[in-house]
């Protein structure tokens, strides 16, 4: 997923100046905030909350 994918799933979600992030993990940890969820992504590596709009994502690059 590019950043300007993740940018517009932000955008549609509400989030404000999409634009001013440079980094996918920046925007990605906002919309976790938005969607209620802690702004774990990358950083938690025995993570289980399926619900999460970036679990696979996470976790495939955590175990790579």
């Amino acid at each position: 997923m590019t950043l300007d994918d993740i940018r517009e799933i932000a955008a549609a979600m509400g989030i404000q100046s999409v634009q001013k992030y440079e980094k996918k993990e920046d925007l990605i940890w906002t919309i976790q905030i938005a969607e209620g969820f802690t702004d774990c992504y990358l950083r938690i590596p025995d993570c289980t909350n399926e619900k999460c709009l970036w679990y696979d994502n996470c976790i495939r690059k955590i175990e790579d």
